[in-house]
């Protein structure tokens, strides 16, 4: 099943946490620190992969969570580091920020990898801790929190050549007769639903990618059908070639239908119709040469290079892809829709690390710093709590609850835990 668009949450490993521990051997009774660190956390890697052509590996995973890194223990040992989970998408694949909508990367080749989330850092065990005055600190450091977040992949096809037109024009005949692939094809609307690739070998020329893309219809610039669906995979051919019925075989006006395509193209991207465009008047073997030359007249006075040709026979073809093999290395490459201004940085707003405020006479710290904090000392240990007070008072955050009124005998509640405030 071929899927273009998947939204995901990934969240990295978080880090371990530093040991409490004391050396404790036979002829060494009153032994110093010795708690080891805690290991990394694994990180979310995205890795392009050029033998997946969709998404469909995200339709029953869409959530993905990495390893935590190991606790550290006793006689120095550090935890292990957690592996990165590494995920695999196509090429062509674009990664947004659900949450913010930032995109943070583009993959456009094969083996590209992006970490999309880090692991937590391991804690420091207490063997860190120790100097002339403190001599057995009972409190470590945690470690930091996993991250995580909620990803949407947009695959966009890379290919040379677009094909574009209005719905059971022949693009898939024309694809199946210049290269080995095997579309389906029926004289009915939409027998092409998603987009099909093939690579034509032609001559001595290099090799080159087309992209059959799902017919267009009106409004689908502005999201009607399937038409963003459709569209964003023309975005990174470098030419497009307009596939129209000559024949109006439908009762369509072949010259109508070329404006109206162009239309929905330049509705959805600029870039879309600045691109190389190259008509392609199909069913010639249904019309009269004179009928044929007169609707080719029209686009070439329009500045256009116009070929005439019968997907079905073959006939023109040949002239149709010496002309695109003569032009196409000289057009500049546009692969890369998002160019690397484009993609910004990924840097979150930051985030409150703790508030402080004053409600019926007692006084709250929270957030996320004094929570990690509290979670690193032993309170009923002296050196402990006042490794707790002195980072709080070092931070500012004693003053900032002093400026708000507290002061010694009031309460002091710290994420849930209360305590007597004394300077």
């Amino acid at each position: 099943m071929f899927i273009d668009k998947v939204t995901i949450d990934v969240s990295s490993g978080r880090g371990g946490d530093g040991a409490v521990s004391f050396r404790r051997e036979k002829y060494v009774p009153m032994g110093g620190p010795d708690g080891g660190d805690g290991g990394r956390g694994g990180d979310i890697v995205l890795e392009s992969d050029a033998s997946l052509n969709s998404l469909g590996n995200f339709r029953f995973q869409k959530k993905f969570q990495a390893a935590h890194g190991e606790n550290g223990t006793g006689n120095n040992r550090s935890g292990k580091d957690a592996k990165s989970l590494c995920i695999k998408v196509p090429v062509g694949t674009v990664v947004f920020d659900e949450k913010t909508g930032y995109l943070l990367y583009d993959f456009t080749e094969d083996g590209q990898s992006y970490v999309v989330a880090a692991g937590g850092r391991g804690g420091n065990g207490n063997q860190h801790y120790a100097n002339a005055t403190r001599q057995a600190p009972r409190f470590s450091k945690p470690g930091d929190e996993s991250v995580k977040k909620k990803l949407i992949l947009e695959l966009k096809t890379i290919a040379d050549v677009g094909l574009v037109g209005f719905p059971n024009v022949g693009k898939s005949t024309l694809l199946s007769k210049i290269t080995n692939a095997k579309p389906k094809i029926a004289n009915y609307h939409f027998t092409t639903l998603s987009p099909n690739l093939g690579i034509v070998a032609y001559k001595d020329a290099d090799d080159f990618v087309v992209a059959d893309i799902p017919g267009l219809i009106e409004g689908a610039s502005e999201g009607v059908g399937l038409g963003h669906d459709f569209l964003r995979h023309i975005e990174r051919t470098k030419m497009i070639v307009h596939i129209i019925d000559a024949s109006g075989s439908e009762g369509r006006d072949p010259i109508e239908d070329f404006g109206k395509i162009n239309a929905e193209l330049a509705g959805y991207s600029q870039k879309l119709a600045e691109r190389v465009q190259v008509v392609a008047l199909n069913k010639c073997d249904l019309i009269s040469s004179s009928q044929a030359s007169k609707i080719k007249s029209h686009f070439a006075a329009l500045g256009y290079d116009v070929f005439a040709i019968s997907a079905a026979t073959g006939k023109g073809v040949g002239e149709l892809l010496d002309f695109v093999i003569s032009i196409l290395p000289g057009i500049e490459s546009e692969v890369l829709f998002f160019t690397e201004e484009d993609i910004e940085i990924y840097s979150p707003a930051p985030v409150q690390e703790y508030e402080t405020k004053v409600e019926n006479g007692i006084y709250y710290l929270s957030g996320i710093m004094p929570t990690r904090l509290l979670r690193s000392v032993n309170l009923s240990d002296y050196e402990s709590s006042t490794y707790f007070a002195r980072v709080l008072k070092g931070k500012g955050i004693l003053k900032e609850l002093e400026d708000l009124g507290m002061k010694d005998g009031d309460t002091l509640n710290v994420c849930g835990f209360s305590f007597e405030y004394y300077s």
